[in-house]
């Protein structure tokens, strides 16, 4: 396996294209905009150098790893007939997915394996959109994807024990931790992260305990590396709610309601970091002010 193509040049994708190719993948980066290609290609670069001021790497693997990329803005142009693998981190949208899989399933060749980076969606579902539901599977990377080391591994209803015995070593030569799950609403790590983090703006909601506070239990009291408000704000706060919408509608459990909140503050285009306002304000780049106690009932 040597061809990887990679659909989506946002966070999660520009950070998937850049291990493959530090790990000496040809990887062909896909997206719509050619200004969001340009973005993830600087991205890459600025990470790549951050890696060489820590000593990481050497200023070579730098230059090998962006060699090992091209770009393009149409799919069916972009040699996709010669990809071993694809690995799709577009919008978190089933409709979505579910067409770019009809469209990869007529272009790739018949022994390509299709990857989708979901972090909720049933793999089943967006398997079902092929005539290789063998060959589908889930490869659920975590951000940072350069730093993070768990690579979730989720089985669909019908993917092949070769197909994850594959994608499981693919993992592994990116010197990655492959941790392999079956396709549950949420699989393990967003089943159990996205009800802590509800329960975490709840309590904040019901006025129990200030942003601040809740953090820093969780971070002293668990020793959790970032409190639940923070990270929810690192992955956005339109995500949490979507996959705890997916949560919901899958095991049709009321537990897995999005609080009120949640609900208010994604309304409102307080998204966290990439909208620079979520349970903290990221003014000048650095989270400097607790902004959400204005909506916690009193």
């Amino acid at each position: 396996m040597q061809h990887i193509t990679v659909i989506g040049a946002g966070t999660m994708g520009n950070g998937i294209a850049h291990v493959f190719a530090m790990h000496a993948y040809k990887v062909t980066l896909v997206d719509l905009s050619q200004i969001q290609l340009d973005k993830a290609l600087a991205t890459i670069a600025k990470n790549l150098d951050r890696m060489i001021r820590k000593g990481k790497i050497e200023a070579a693997v730098k230059t090998a790893t962006l060699a090992n990329i091209t770009t393009h803005t149409q799919l069916a142009q972009s040699g996709i007939e010669n990809a071993d693998l694809v690995v799709e981190a577009a919008t978190e949208n089933p409709t979505i997915k579910a067409r770019i899989f009809a469209e990869l399933d007529t272009l790739c060749k018949p022994e390509a394996i299709l990857a989708t980076n979901t972090s909720s969606i049933s793999i089943t579902q967006i398997a079902n959109a092929t005539k290789r539901a063998d060959k589908v599977i889930g490869m659920h990377f975590f951000n940072p994807v350069a730093v993070m080391k768990l690579v979730e591994i989720v089985r669909g209803y019908a993917t092949s024990d070769n197909t994850t015995n594959t994608i499981v070593t693919v993992a592994e030569k990116l010197q990655k931790v492959p941790v392999a799950v079956n396709d549950y609403p949420g699989f393990i790590s967003n089943r159990v992260l996205m009800p802590m983090i509800n329960e975490a703006i709840c309590a904040l909601f019901e006025g129990v305990a200030g942003v601040s506070e809740i953090d820093t239990v969780m971070k002293l009291g668990m020793a959790h590396p970032m409190g639940p408000l923070q990270l929810a704000d690192f992955i956005g706060l339109d995500v949490c709610l979507s996959i705890l919408r997916v949560l919901q509608d899958g095991f049709g459990n009321p537990k897995y309601a999005p609080c009120p909140l949640l609900v208010n503050m994604v309304a409102a285009g307080k998204l966290g970091r990439k909208t620079g306002e979520g349970f903290y304000s990221y003014a000048q780049r650095s989270k400097t002010l607790i902004v959400a106690e204005r909506f916690a009932k009193k």
